[in-house]
C-alpha cells in the first residue's frame, strides 16, 4: 500500500532575479515498509524534496498526498499537528533539547500529543532499549557521545508512531562504527515494526543497506532501482 503519492511535484527559488528549480517534476509513490535512500549530488534537490515531504517547505506546484491527505490542503495549525502525529524526523545535527535527558526527549512529542505519562514511559523506555540505550535513559545530550545522540533522535523520530521517518544525512556527523549500529538499528526497526524509512544522503553505507535508491540530478529523478 502507498502511503506517499507525489505528483509532478516543483520547488523553485528566485536568487537575483534567476529562477533556480530545486525539485523540477518529481513523480514517486512510497510504500508501506520501505527502505529508501534519495541520493544525489549536491543541489540535487534531496533535502528539499524531503522537506516538503515532512510539511517543513512548501511547493511551487504539484501534490503530497501522504494517505490521500493533501498537504497543501492543510491550515497552519493543522499541518503542524498533522506533522506531529504522523512523520519522524531524524536530523544530520540530532536537533536533541540539551537540558533534557534521553527519556525527555523521546517523550516530548509524546507530551505535545496529550499522551498520559503512563503510555509515554512504556513506550519511552521500549524505544530506548529498541536503540541500545537502556541505561543511558537520565542522560543529557551532552554526556552523549554523536552516535548515541543520534540513536536518542531515532527513538525520538518513532515516539509518535508515524507513518514514515525522514532522515536528513543522519550518518554525516558519525565514524564508521556508529554508523553501523545506527543503519543496523533502523533496518531491524524497518523489517521487525514494517517502519518506513526515507533517508537523504551522500554516504554510500546507507546506499548499501537501502532496499530502493532513487537518484536527483537537478531537481529530477534519474533513476529509482528497487533492489529486491
Amino acid at each position: 500500500m502507498n502511503i506517499i503519492e507525489i505528483k509532478n511535484l516543483k520547488k523553485t527559488y528566485n536568487d537575483s532575479e534567476v529562477e533556480v528549480h530545486a525539485v523540477n517534476g518529481v513523480n514517486l509513490s512510497i510504500a508501506e515498509g520501505e527502505f529508501a535512500a534519495i541520493v544525489g549530488p549536491s543541489g540535487s534537490g534531496k533535502t528539499t524534496l524531503l522537506n516538503m515531504l515532512g510539511g517543513l517547505d512548501d511547493p511551487s506546484g504539484g501534490n503530497i498526498l501522504i494517505d490521500e491527505t493533501e498537504l497543501s490542503h492543510l491550515s497552519s495549525s493543522d499541518l503542524i499537528n498533522f506533522r506531529m502525529r504522523n512523520i519522524g524526523f531524524v536530523f544530520q545535527s540530532y536537533n536533541l533539547i540539551p537540558v533534557l535527558t534521553a527519556k525527555e526527549n523521546v517523550e516530548f512529542i509524546m507530551q505535545l500529543q496529550g499522551k498520559p505519562k503512563k503510555d509515554r514511559e512504556e513506550r519511552t523506555y521500549q524505544l530506548l532499549e529498541a536503540v541500545g540505550l537502556k541505561g543511558r535513559e537520565k542522560s543529557r545530550p551532552g554526556k552523549l557521545s554523536g552516535g548515541q545522540q543520534q540513536r536518542v533522535a531515532v527513538a525520538r523520530a518513532l515516539a509518535s508512531k508515524p507513518k514514515f521517518v525522514l532522515a536528513d544525512e543522519p550518518t554525516a556527523n558519525l565514524d564508521s562504527k556508529s554508523t553501523e549500529n545506527l543503519l543496523d538499528i533502523m533496518e531491524e526497526l524497518n523489517k521487525k515494526e514494517n517502519i518506513t524509512f526515507i533517508f537523504s544522503t551522500h554516504d554510500q553505507r546507507v546506499v548499501n543497506k537501502a532496499r530502493r535508491v532513487i537518484t536527483l540530478e537537478d531537481g529530477k529523478v534519474i533513476s529509482d532501482i528497487r533492489k529486491d
